[in-house]
């Protein structure tokens, strides 16, 4: 299974820190985000790694390389306008190909995620062998998170493990998913195109799986969260 990771945002809640540094290479307990995801995915074994950059993406490629530094194999996709999520993977579906693969945002600070639990989430097969048919087969599996302070109302209800749109409870989309590229394959090449809109469809055909995540989680979104991230352990309160 490949990976590829989110980081063409420009991070404009974090300025000035990102005038000159992209927000990926901003740096947690003393190791860019980004690094966190790249060596998470490399313990679970999964080491080709897809990585889509604007915003100073020359300076992404100048700190990881080839990837070998860390065990992986890193490719870029390279945006000269950010395309936002969905549009990003289908820029990127040539260096993907066919098979499920897991995406992640790169500004997430999620240090104990097991992205081993990735790697069977979508099933071809049945308990029994058997094929799932085309047409119900998930396309997607989210990872969610109890809501936080900036996304209080949530994004999506999960009963028996399928999303719905609609729910008295919902839950944050925690910025982790697997996906088949097929879901995507519509979207033209250097469209600007938000997961949302097209997540929203599928899951009202009940096509998207999910579950809960319910360790340490930050969306690092301000200065100030960083800032609190790597304060002193006495001060801090954040996970």
């Amino acid at each position: 299974m490949k990976a590829m990771i989110f980081a063409a945002g420009r991070g404009e809640r974090m300025r000035p820190l990102t005038d000159t540094c992209p927000k990926p290479l901003l740096k947690v307990r003393g190791r860019p985000l980004i690094v966190w995801h790249i060596l998470g995915l490399v313990r679970a074994g999964v080491t080709e790694i897809v990585i889509n950059h604007s915003h100073l993406g020359h300076m992404i490629e100048e700190a990881l390389g080839d990837g070998s530094q860390f065990g992986a194999s890193i490719v870029y996709s390279h945006e000269p306008t950010p395309l936002e999520t969905a549009g990003g993977v289908a820029n990127a579906l040539h260096l993907l190909g066919t098979e499920p693969f897991i995406a992640v945002a790169a500004d997430i600070y999620v240090p104990y995620f097991d992205f081993s639990q990735c790697l069977e989430v979508l099933e071809e097969n049945d308990m029994w062998g058997v094929p799932h048919p085309e047409h119900v087969r998930d396309v997607a599996w989210l990872y969610l998170t109890p809501n936080p302070f900036h996304n209080p109302d949530g994004d999506f209800a999960l009963s028996a493990f399928t999303l719905s749109n609609e729910g008295s409870t919902k839950w944050n989309f925690a910025g982790i998913g697997v996906y088949r590229p097929q879901m995507f394959a519509g979207i033209g090449t250097g469209t600007y195109l938000r997961f949302g809109e097209l997540m929203r469809k599928f899951i009202d055909l009940k096509r998207v799986g999910g579950e809960i995540y319910e360790g340490p989680y930050v969306n690092v979104g301000t200065v100030a969260q960083l800032e609190e991230l790597n304060a002193p352990l006495s001060k801090r309160t954040a996970p």
